[in-house]
Order: C-alpha cells, then structure tokens, then sequence
C-alpha cells in the first residue's frame, strides 16, 4: 500500500537523513562527492529544511510503501506555478511505479496551476520520465550554486 505523509517539523530529521542516504546514492554518477556534499549541506540538510519549511513556502512529503520511507518529495507554491523542487525515490523502490503515483499526488496538490521544476541536464532518465508525465522543456539555465560549484538544469513545466 503506498501513502504519502506530510514531513512536519519534528520528522526534519528523518527526512534529512533520507534525503543524504538517497543522494549519495543517485548522484555519485553525475557529480562529485564533494558537489553532492555541498548540495546535501546547503539543500537538504536539517536548517536547510528548515529554512524552506519556515521561510520559503516548502512542504515535503514521504512516499511510504508497506510501512517503510521508499522516498520524499518537496515542492513550493508560487504565483502561477506548483514548483517542484525534489522527487526522489530510493533505489530499491525505483521502477515500480512509485514515481508516477507521486507525481498524481503532485498533481493533486497542485489544484490546476502548471508544474515547473528544474532537472539536471543529464539526468536522462529523470528527464524521460518528466516527458512522459507531460513537461516539456522551457529554458536551460546553469545556476551558480558557491563553492565553485554550479546547477547545469532544464527548466521543465507541464499544464494541468
């Protein structure tokens, strides 16, 4: 059985922790370890949390299958757009729909406003699933993030 539940303040933690476990797995492919630390830190870590809980309008979500954290997703209200900032799905849960029943959910939430969300450009499977989901590519932008490290993204959106 999935479930999706609302990470509130006192699951920070829990959900910090996933989101490290989880990109230190995705991402040893496309980035350094010492980009994919630096983006843990300042993204997902608990202040930055958080901050985006506090600050910035963010509300994350665990993907729960049978009972245990398959995955997570964060995404911001804007003006005229639902942004989605983070749809991952641990490894041994990928591939088996998961993703597109959050994306349902995403949609849900959405009430009607146009998704919009950045991926990394070669990110290709994350890109082809997005396709199928109905975004399109809008702009490409390459996104100076310190450290000397930088976000090299397409912006994507889809129309509810």
């Amino acid at each position: 059985m999935l479930t999706f539940q609302k990470a509130e303040n006192n699951k920070i933690k829990e959900l910090a922790s996933l989101a490290s476990a989880i990109w230190h797995e995705y991402w040893t492919c496309l980035l350094s370890l010492e980009q994919i630390d630096y983006m843990v830190e300042n993204f997902q870590s608990e202040k930055a949390i958080k901050n985006q809980l506090e600050n910035e309008n963010y509300t994350y979500y665990f993907i729960i299958q049978n009972g245990e954290k398959a995955g997570y997703f964060g995404i911001s209200e804007k003006n005229n757009y639902l942004f989605l900032s983070k749809l991952y799905i641990k490894k041994e849960f990928r591939h088996k729909g998961l993703g597109t029943k959050a994306f349902d959910k995403i949609k849900e939430l959405a009430n009607g406003k146009p998704i919009r969300l950045t991926v990394n450009k070669y990110n290709t499977n994350s890109i082809n699933a997005y396709k199928k989901w109905g975004f399109k590519t809008i702009d490409a932008v390459v996104t100076d993030i310190g450290s000397g490290f930088v976000m090299d993204d397409y912006i994507m959106e889809t129309e509810l």
